[in-house]
């Protein structure tokens, strides 16, 4: 009589899986196995395949079939450039701010001097401001301010041990034509030099300003270290441009005649630190 097989029995019945060499059937290995055991790798493998297929549909695949995966892409680019272009745009306004600030400066502006050095996230910014909108205290404290014997820039040398320690360029060959003169409201030194003679820079630094005003003709400034700008008038021509770096006796400009206050070709060079002017004969052999 034929013993009938239960689900069990016919789970846990071992087999063996002989593999034979096919021209002697000679053994050549031989496995051991039930249905359970291959359920359960069947099993195993189904949710290995599964989890392979859900990683490639979120990544690879979707590049390929999922259309909101360009969509999301772009999105997350759209995101970046807009954080980009918000702080190149506040760069942008603090060095508008600054070129302005600088040109009323060279204009003769003293007011304005005092902008030059401070910090960027008090710069403001808007072009808007109503010079007539000023309080009360700070119209009294103005007008105490400048009945005082002296001014916003108090042209005071003193404090300017820093640049003792820095190495000045000679900016051009010639001689001293007329001096640094504070009562004169003559803020630099002019030299005469010979035609088409190459102005070089007195340090390394990054060119601020580099434009043509009434005055002063072609004019160029620098950035240096230690809170020092050096400036450059009445040229005849500009050879770098703002935002170049230039290396301390590196040409910048050519000697000219330009402006309305030159009476001849000469170089005028101003230095200013810390928002005052000083001469620049203490510190650069000429």
């Amino acid at each position: 009589m034929k013993i009938r097989k239960t689900f069990s029995n016919w789970l846990s019945e071992r087999y063996l899986l002989i593999i034979r060499n096919e021209e002697n059937f000679a053994e050549k290995s031989s496995i051991s196995f039930t249905y359970a055991k291959l359920v359960l790798l069947s099993v195993f493998l189904f949710f290995v395949v599964m989890t392979i297929a859900l990683f490639l549909t979120r990544s690879v695949l979707a590049q390929w079939f999922d259309p909101r995966h360009a969509q999301i892409e772009n999105r997350k680019k759209l995101f970046e450039l807009t954080m980009k272009l918000d702080s190149l745009e506040e760069e942008v306004g603090q060095k508008d701010l600054f070129i302005a600030t600088f040109k009323n400066i060279l204009a003769g502006n003293a007011d304005s001097a005092a902008l030059l050095w401070e910090q960027p996230e008090a710069r403001v910014i808007s072009t808007n401001f109503d010079a007539t909108e000023i309080a009360p205290i700070d119209s009294q404290f103005r007008t105490e301010f400048e009945s005082e014997e002296f001014n916003l820039i108090s042209y005071n040398t003193a404090g300017t041990s820093e640049l003792t320690e820095l190495f000045f360029f000679t900016p051009i060959s010639g001689y001293v034509s007329k001096k640094y003169n504070m009562q004169e409201e003559h803020y630099g030194v002019d030299i005469v030099a010979k035609n088409n003679e190459p102005i070089m820079c007195v340090a390394n630094g990054t060119v601020v300003l580099s434009s043509w005003t009434q005055d002063s003709g072609y004019v160029l400034a620098v950035q240096h270290s230690e809170n020092l700008i050096s400036v450059y008038k009445h040229n005849s021509e500009l050879m770098k441009k703002v935002g170049n770096f230039v290396l301390g006796g590196e040409v910048i400009a050519i000697i000219g005649n330009t402006g309305d206050l030159t009476d001849g070709p000469h170089l005028h060079i101003e230095l200013w630190y810390n928002g005052n002017p000083v001469n620049p004969e203490d510190f650069i052999s000429f």
